[in-house]
């Protein structure tokens, strides 16, 4: 049997036989004119595919003056390190305003409760920080946490991390989770139920009244994960669109994720935990009080973090402003808007669910893998999903530039059309996901595993 990951081999370095490759630390150092030179040849390289505007989520702003401008302010925050306040007191500055500012957006002045939170390296470590924040604060020996089957796989990495049993409940035909089955799924070892605002494979927001409810009347947490939303629901309401409640504005919400470095268009990775209290806040952090290196805390998982990351973060939210993110969710809007008819538009293919911004797709009379890889092959990198077989595209300004949404719907009716004439053709991402459909989970795994290997071959 082929193994399918040789198809993907080639594609993981293109740059191969063109650049040097250092599989031991040169003798001499090179000449930084020369490393700069093939830094730039790589990135130039790389650059066509989301500055048009052909990839789905990945780069959310990308303005080459944007760009720019994030790099200045890194620039003059290189050497920054929040583990060291004393030396960095403007980290102090950035991350406490930057949170602030979050939680004003995530319905903070709803409440009267007091909204904290930190700064983290992205949504990922957002999630794991809240779920292990909850595991701590129940001090239980057999937590669980209930989830939709459509949560982001983070949740999973937490469960696997911390030793948090994860239960999964399924979603309803709209791909929202099933409230019912959440209700029955809840024992006395939950200690967080969570909701996706909206879900990363859908782009459905789950009924978070409902859901937190749930959680509130069992007297355990409930985590919104908005890393996707958080930086574009507030505004869509605003803009008149059909926003169901999310954030903490509904009682029962006690923790939420919101990724900056997506829809706050700052740089990557920055994201935002915040709770509702400081106590799950504390639960979060670590601190030791015995060690010879003398008294250490730290509010992350990291100890050393990049100050200049925060520093970009506040440069970027702060230049923004509420009109800047209302008039950049417009945009966005109206080019899902155009993807979403132009896909229901096209014979055999349809929009799953009610979606926003991340719109996904699916059809029973053409291979959606195939046709995925023949949207490949017109440039555009499109996400697969499963469960049901189904792609998506995200949403993001670069998709707002004139033109690139109707592109995007003229490529995949053409793509749809290729796959009707030649629906065996071979080679791409169909095949692998054809694998995982009939493979053990545990072969799956380690077919991701071998994947991951290639990323480290020099």
């Amino acid at each position: 049997m082929t193994d399918p990951l040789d198809d993907i081999r080639a594609s993981l370095k293109p740059y191969r036989g063109r650049v040097d490759a250092f599989a031991r630390l040169p003798e001499r150092g090179r000449a930084r004119a020369d490393v700069l030179t093939e830094l730039a040849e790589l990135a130039d390289a790389e650059r066509e595919a989301w500055l048009s505007g052909h990839a789905s989520g990945a780069v959310y702003q990308g303005d080459p003056e944007h760009v720019a401008f994030l790099s200045e302010a890194y620039r003059l925050h290189s050497q920054s390190n929040p583990l060291h306040v004393d030396l960095w007191p403007s980290a102090t500055k950035f991350e406490a305003e930057i949170v602030s500012m979050t939680a004003g957006m995530l319905g903070a002045d709803a409440t009267e409760d007091a909204i904290v939170g930190t700064v983290s390296s992205g949504g990922t470590e957002s999630i794991l920080l809240a779920m292990k924040a909850y595991r701590d604060h129940a001090g239980r020996p057999d937590p669980q946490m209930v989830i939709p089957s459509t949560a982001h796989a983070a949740f999973m990495k937490a469960a696997a991390y911390f030793g948090i049993e994860p239960v999964r409940v399924p979603v309803g035909a709209d791909m929202r989770a099933d409230v019912a089955a959440t209700a029955d799924a809840l024992t006395d070892r939950t200690v967080v139920v969570v909701g996706s605002a909206p879900s990363y494979p859908h782009g459905v927001i789950d009924p978070i009244e409902e859901l937190a409810a749930l959680a509130a009347g069992r007297g355990v947490g409930f985590h919104t994960d908005a890393c996707l939303g958080g930086f574009v629901l507030p505004w869509a309401r605003r803009l008149g669109r059909d926003v169901p409640p999310f954030d903490f504005a509904v009682p029962g919400v006690t923790s939420m994720s919101a990724d900056t470095h997506k829809f706050g268009y700052a740089a990557k990775g920055t994201s935002v935990v915040l709770y509702r209290g400081a106590e799950l806040r504390h639960a979060q952090y670590f601190a030791i009080a015995d060690w010879p290196g003398g008294l250490y805390c730290s509010p992350t998982f990291a100890g050393s973090r990049p100050g200049a990351l925060s520093a970009a973060c506040w440069a970027a939210m702060v230049s923004i402003g509420e009109q800047g993110y209302l008039e950049a969710t417009d945009r966005i809007l109206r080019a899902a808007d155009t993807i979403k008819a132009g896909i229901a538009a096209i014979d055999g293919v349809d929009v799953i669910a009610d979606p926003l911004f991340c719109v996904a797709f699916a059809s029973e009379a053409v291979d959606i893998y195939r046709v995925a890889d023949a949207m490949t092959a017109r440039g555009w990198s499109l996400n697969g999903l499963q469960l049901p077989p189904a792609a998506h595209i995200c949403v993001t300004q670069r998709h707002t530039i004139e033109g690139v949404a109707e592109r995007f719907v003229a490529d995949l009716r053409d793509a749809v059309s290729d796959v009707r004439v030649a629906p065996d053709a071979q080679g791409g991402m169909a095949p692998i996901y054809g694998a995982a459909a009939t493979l053990p989970a545990s072969e799956v795994t380690g077919m991701l595993r071998g994947y991951m290997d290639l990323w480290f071959e020099v």
